[in-house]
């Protein structure tokens, strides 16, 4: 088997157990929640409920009690805002700490000759 076929069927492997886990919690947490988001409220049914997704609390997809402590029912538009406000949180945690780490400041003074700029018209 070359390289290529090898790595194909790795990942091909590696994405089926993947999708057979989300399946596992998914059903699971559909069983012991309400079938609404637990951030907007609205309700799905029917074919509307595979816009229903399970959001792991800790942004850990490994860790899935039985009890389902760790999950949330959320939409696909509040499970997106849900993870784009995290990695915002990290990257302005991050931006802090460079912020903090800067000693010099700027000395440019974008209006110091507007003065005398005005009294020449």
């Amino acid at each position: 088997m070359s390289s290529d076929k090898t790595q194909g069927a790795l990942s091909a492997k590696f994405w089926q157990d993947h999708e057979k886990k989300i399946r596992g919690y998914r059903e699971r947490a559909l069983k012991l929640y309400p079938h609404c988001c637990g951030h907007c409220g609205r309700e799905f049914e029917g074919k509307q409920l595979r816009e229903l997704t399970v959001h792991h609390k800790d942004h850990n997809h490994d860790n899935n009690p039985n009890d389902g402590s760790n999950w949330e029912l959320l939409c696909i538009y509040c499970h997106e805002n849900e993870h784009s406000s995290h990695a915002d949180a990290a990257w302005l945690k991050e931006a802090d700490t460079i912020e903090d780490a800067k000693t010099e400041t700027s000395t440019y003074k974008p209006f110091a000759d507007l003065e005398k700029l005005l009294k020449k018209k």
